[in-house]
């Protein structure tokens, strides 16, 4: 099924792993032009090696700090310098780190807003004007299921994964009438790096998977291709109104 995606510029931050280098890949699949956006080059070009070997078509990518504004201003700039107008812009970051209340102080606080909340601000802040000028475009928020059900020893991460919904669903409203779409998504158990590492630092491990199970009906991880399927539905031709 053709998704109307092809040659579309499409701007994936935190693409060098997990949730955001599977989305990165299945929208090149489509035929999109991709943008990564990461820290680590290395990582980086490897997922640019994937997309060719895979499709054929070249992905860029920028080295970056999420959390700096200046970075987020020359990705989204080398983007449409190199593609022209974005079509799509898929926000995603890794969490902050892991612990309870009592752990954390108010620099801690700072770094996990502006990690987790603020960039994807700043990114949505970047790309309205091209997407508006253009005539419209598709943002997807990518949080995790403590939207749905709070996850243990994530307070940071539950608190400002909650404002991200709060964003999306306000900003749905603002941008409808400039043909803007926002999306949020809340994905459960997906095999990352990130979820290896949080369940390697929880106490009896096997009780734990046990005790958790079973709010995700399933009773297993999911790989980041399957979210990243549903993320190209949210951003295709056929997501829209007719």
């Amino acid at each position: 099924m053709d998704l109307g995606l092809k040659n579309k510029a499409v701007l994936v931050m935190a693409s060098s792993d997990g949730i955001g280098k599977g989305v990165a890949v299945e929208f090149a699949k489509e035929g999109a032009n991709v943008m990564l956006f990461a820290r680590r080059e290395d990582k980086l070009v490897e997922v640019q090696k994937q997309i060719k070997n895979l499709t054929g078509k070249t992905a860029s990518y920028l080295t970056g700090d999420i959390t700096k504004p200046t970075d987020i201003e020359k990705v989204v700039s080398r983007t449409l310098s190199e593609f022209g107008p974005i079509y799509a812009l898929i926000n995603n970051t890794g969490g902050p780190p892991a612990g309870t209340f009592d752990k954390f102080g108010d620099n801690d606080w700072q770094s996990a807003f502006e990690l987790t909340l603020l960039s994807f601000i700043r990114t949505i802040q970047a790309v309205l004007p091209s997407m508006k000028e253009n005539g419209g475009g598709r943002i997807v928020n990518i949080t995790s299921s403590s939207v749905k059900v709070i996850l243990d020893n994530l307070i940071l991460s539950n608190t400002f994964r909650m404002g991200i919904v709060g964003l999306t669903k306000t900003l749905a409203s603002e941008l409808g009438k400039d043909n803007i779409l926002i999306n949020v998504l809340g994905p459960g158990k997906i095999l990352t790096e990130r979820v290896e590492y949080l369940d390697s630092i929880r106490a009896e491990k096997v009780k734990f998977f046990y005790k958790r199970f079973p709010i995700y009906p399933f009773f297993k991880y999911f790989f980041p291709c399957l979210l990243a399927r549903l993320t190209l539905q949210a951003n295709s031709k056929i997501g829209e109104v007719q």
